[in-house]
């Protein structure tokens, strides 16, 4: 690792779609995407005898309508503050919502439609239409959900000026934010890695103090508004399909039952956050902290832990050899990946923060592209293999499913992510002798793993509470702070137990996951779906790279549940996710109190 900070600023090459935001082919190809839908639209009442061309037409229309999006999304992330970019969006989302709701909108109410004998034959006869039995399945097994054609059509129609919208928003004024902190001017990302990196414990108050306080100025008023207007809408929508509670449509849409996400839920209430004040009275320990700490020290790095900034060329490397330490195939695509510069890695103004993975088929083939924040810690390293996780299982699942069936149900989508910090992780701890250093990874994958799983359960019930409070009425800043600290208060701790609360009641409106309803439960569940995979490596064999290939290749085509029959595993039992908590949190707490009683630290 190098302590040279000159990392040169790498982005993504993005020539391979159009030349630049004012290039032609862009309304050329907005303008081939909607001929095509209509063409579609030819189709309509004809599917029992001509369903498989109109899936052939759907998968040529959604890789075209892929590459357009795809397109405007990334160029967004990069300039939020271009009105062109932005406009660019809005343009395509607006012009192929609005087609797709009219050329498009019956195909769902016909498959449902369709004699189960008619459905049966074509399934016998046609290859097309077999290879997407999954998707159709699921499309009839959603009858009970599905309103009328011309309700259906008219909710599409409005799709795009709905919550989206006041998604984008956001991000604008949240790249507009100017946080100071010491005098120096901070984008919020920049902020937030003040207040988790810095080696100085009163910058870190400060950055606390600062983010805080710049939130709740003005832009807490614009989120509430936002959330209040996404929640309602949800409600009124949830109502009309009938589904029974706020989470109910996101788990259906992730091929579950309620009970399994609640399982989930009560797992991390009870032993996750156990673990998680024993491990922050043990951090605090190994920080020489003694009575409750400020939040602003929940993510410090420890004392002894690496100050060594990693370039992105040694990330690169860490990552490519963890990966090729488990599967050749995998690091394959990750150099893929790399090499074909799908990667957009350090900060910059005009950058939305944050991290992703976006994965699709285009005409021009399967694409993988990479959104980073990298700032040269062991987290960012983390976090890369984190994204180029999501991005190997984009790419497998597309080269097997193809576009219409490679994504992944949102739970089952973190599993290759996760998997890929855990490849990481391990791969670095097998190269460390020293205690000390082996100490502060370990520590570090804690803080990570509290982050992913308490944290996102944390955030989850502050979900749930927010939804179930909405039915009753619009709600205040002050209610969603209140709730904010009722729900921290439950995972970490009274206040002036381990924590003290303060400076932080606004912090709620920066987590833009809230304004896509229950995603943020995804994390903890693909964690420990993931940990509990993990663990059966040894029970496998050599056998297990292939059953976990195997398993990134199904895309879509299955739900957790079912791709975990092969590895003897069932997320429906509650012990699964203990099992999932011991066999990672657990155990390295153990060897991270061992190894701190053994170097006289504790």
């Amino acid at each position: 690792m190098s302590d040279n900070k000159n990392d040169p600023i790498v982005n993504w090459d993005l020539s391979s779609l159009y030349n630049s935001l004012e290039d032609k082919q862009i309304d050329t190809d907005i303008q081939k995407c909607v001929e095509m839908m209509k063409r579609f639209y030819a189709f309509k009442g004809q599917l029992a005898y001509q369903l498989p061309e109109a899936l052939a037409l759907m998968c040529d229309i959604d890789k075209l309508h892929n590459k357009l999006g795809v397109y405007g999304y990334l160029m967004f992330s990069t300039q939020v503050d271009n009105p062109k970019a932005v406009q660019l969006m809005g343009r395509v989302e607006e012009r192929l919502s609005s087609a797709g709701a009219e050329y498009m909108n019956y195909f769902d109410h016909e498959i449902v439609a369709m004699p189960a004998d008619v459905y049966q034959k074509l399934l016998t006869e046609s290859d097309i239409v077999k290879h997407h039995k999954s998707m159709l399945d699921s499309i009839r097994d959603a009858a009970q959900y599905l309103l009328p054609e011309e309700v259906e059509q008219s909710l599409a129609m409005r799709a795009p000026y709905g919550a989206g919208e006041w998604d984008e928003f956001c991000d604008e004024m949240e790249a507009d934010l100017d946080i100071k902190i010491e005098g120096k001017s901070h984008t919020l990302t920049e902020a937030l890695h003040v207040l988790s990196d810095h080696d100085d414990e009163n910058v870190r108050l400060k950055a606390l103090k600062a983010i805080n306080k710049k939130l709740g100025a003005q832009y807490v008023k614009f989120r509430a508004r936002a959330l209040n207007v996404v929640m309602g809408s949800k409600a009124v929508d949830d109502k009309q399909r009938g589904f029974k509670s706020p989470i109910s449509s996101r788990t259906y849409h992730s091929k579950l039952d309620d009970s399994v996400v609640d399982a989930l839920h009560d797992a991390v209430r009870t032993k996750g956050a156990e673990e998680c004040q024993r491990f922050y009275k043990l951090k605090f320990a190994l920080m020489g902290k003694k009575g409750p700490q400020s939040w602003a020290h929940r993510n410090a790095k420890l004392p002894f832990a690496s100050k060594e900034y990693v370039t992105w060329d040694e990330t690169k490397q860490i990552v490519t050899d963890a990966y090729a330490s488990f599967s050749p195939k995998l690091a394959e695509l990750v150099n893929e990946i790399i090499t074909n510069n799908w990667v957009d890695v350090h900060p910059y103004k005009g950058k939305s923060g944050g991290a992703y993975n976006y994965s699709c088929s285009l005409p021009e083939g399967i694409r993988s592209y990479n959104f980073l924040n990298h700032q040269g810690s062991i987290r960012d390293v983390m976090t890369a293999a984190h994204e180029l996780g999501h991005g190997v299982h984009g790419m497998l699942a597309a080269e097997a499913q193809g576009p219409l069936m490679m994504s992944a149900p949102m739970v089952y989508a973190e599993t290759a992510s996760i998997f890929g910090e855990m490849v990481t992780f391990e791969h670095m701890l097998s190269k460390i002798d020293d205690d000390q250093e082996r100490l502060a990874l370990l520590m570090g994958k804690l803080d990570d793993f509290m982050n992913t799983v308490v944290r996102q359960i944390n955030f989850s019930v502050f979900e749930q509470t927010i939804h179930n409070m909405r039915a009753k009425g619009k709600l205040s800043v002050e209610d969603f702070n209140k709730v904010w600290m009722d729900s921290t208060v439950e995972f970490y701790g009274k206040d002036g137990d381990i924590f003290k609360y303060k400076d932080m009641e606004h912090l709620w409106s920066y987590v833009g996951h809230f304004m896509r309803p229950f995603y943020v439960y995804a994390y903890a569940f693909g964690e420990l779906f993931t940990q509990s995979l993990f663990a059966k490596r040894d029970s496998f064999g050599d056998k297990f790279e292939l059953m976990y290939l195997d398993l990134l290749r199904k895309g879509g085509t299955q739900g957790a549940v079912d791709l975990m029959k092969p590895f003897d595993l069932d997320p429906n039992d509650e012990g699964f996710w203990l099992s999932g908590i011991a066999c990672s949190a657990t155990k390295w707490l153990d060897e991270a109190e061992r190894l701190a009683r053994k170097l006289n630290m504790v």
